[in-house]
């Protein structure tokens, strides 16, 4: 059994596709030929540069490489793993159906194959460095092997998602020398969040929030540790906290991502302190049936997950308290931007 990493394109603008209609597409733009047709994969060099019409080889031959598994290499029972860029969550599916070249289905759908998602919205945090650090393949498709990725993600499906407690050495050897460009965002995202983790458990999670509305300019009420009465963070505007917007905000740290019944809660809490606009925060994500009523609720309600938090962190960092940049030391860094 292979393991397949697939992106539902840059910002993430298929994955509700992907996972409604139970397939991964391959969204290359205006890939109209049934890929069938071509023999090898040298062949599909010369396709995709007349295609194209491509100046560098290297470009052809790199999206090769990731076009021609699709076809050729992903057997049915393969998995595949699709982590999210809606939040930091990550999807995994079976494969269950052959290639299919379908050019009524229009652009960027032609190429697909069926997908059985049998488990979504699994927590990154869940998942160790150098793991997250392969699924974090600068590429759109892409086998995922080193570091005995495979058995090691098998492992954590049969464990419930988690990491089973005893690691072999194998586990733990790079069993390739294979380069292959990484999205440096992910890795910092993800490495952040691990330091996070350790500083900020549970009920210090809420300070962490409250620090980062201070930053913004809101004066604050925290509950005290076990009488919420339904409500974390009180925030509103002005200096002495009369001012608006009023913020209701509610955190919670579990190790799952939140279901709808937590946002209807925060909902109703919001009447009963008279609230203008609620804040829910869940450190591992939220499910699907929460994402959906994003656009109902946008005029009263902000989803916070971990990498919103990050960001929050990276965008009033200066303003923070020195207490917190203690716990989350960072530095700006500047560097050229070669994607092509």
């Amino acid at each position: 059994m292979s393991i397949w990493l697939f992106r539902a394109g840059s910002n993430g603008e298929y994955e509700n596709k992907f996972l409604t209609e139970g397939r991964v597409y391959l969204t290359w733009d205006e890939l109209n030929f049934d890929l069938r047709n071509v023999e090898c994969k040298k062949e599909l060099y010369k396709v995709l540069i007349n295609h194209y019409d491509l100046e560098k080889e290297k470009t052809a031959i790199n999206w090769a490489s990731q076009i021609w598994p699709m076809v050729y290499n992903m057997e049915k029972e393969d998995w595949v793993v699709l982590p999210s860029k809606v939040n930091r969550t990550i999807h995994f599916g079976k494969i269950i159906g052959d290639y299919i070249f379908d050019e009524s289905l229009g652009n960027p759908y032609y190429h697909y194959r069926e997908v059985d998602w049998f488990a979504q919205d699994i927590p990154r945090d869940r998942f160790d460095q150098d793991i997250l650090y392969s699924l974090g393949a600068f590429m759109t498709v892409c086998r995922i092997h080193k570091n005995n990725a495979e058995e090691r993600i098998k492992q954590m499906y049969k464990n419930n998602w988690y990491i089973p407690k005893a690691k072999t050495v194998e586990e733990l050897v790079d069993d390739s020398d294979e380069a292959v460009p990484v999205d440096l965002n992910e890795y910092i995202f993800d490495s952040i969040s691990e330091r996070i983790i350790q500083k900020f458990k549970g009920h210090k999670m809420e300070e962490l929030i409250e620090e980062i509305l201070k930053a913004k300019g809101f004066t604050t009420f925290r509950s005290p540790e076990g009488s919420d009465h339904g409500v974390d963070i009180l925030a509103s505007a002005d200096t002495l906290g009369f001012g608006s917007p009023k913020i209701c905000a509610q955190i919670k740290t579990s190790n799952n991502p939140l279901d709808r019944p937590t946002l209807d809660q925060l909902i109703g809490t919001m009447s009963n302190f008279n609230a203008d606009f609620g804040l829910l925060v869940s450190w591992s994500g939220f499910k699907n049936s929460v994402i959906r009523e994003i656009p109902k609720q946008f005029f009263k309600v902000r989803l916070w997950d971990s990498q919103k938090i990050i960001e929050e962190i990276f965008k009033n960092y200066e303003s923070l308290s020195d207490k917190i940049k203690a716990e989350i030391p960072l530095k700006r860094v500047w560097m050229l931007n070669e994607e092509e």
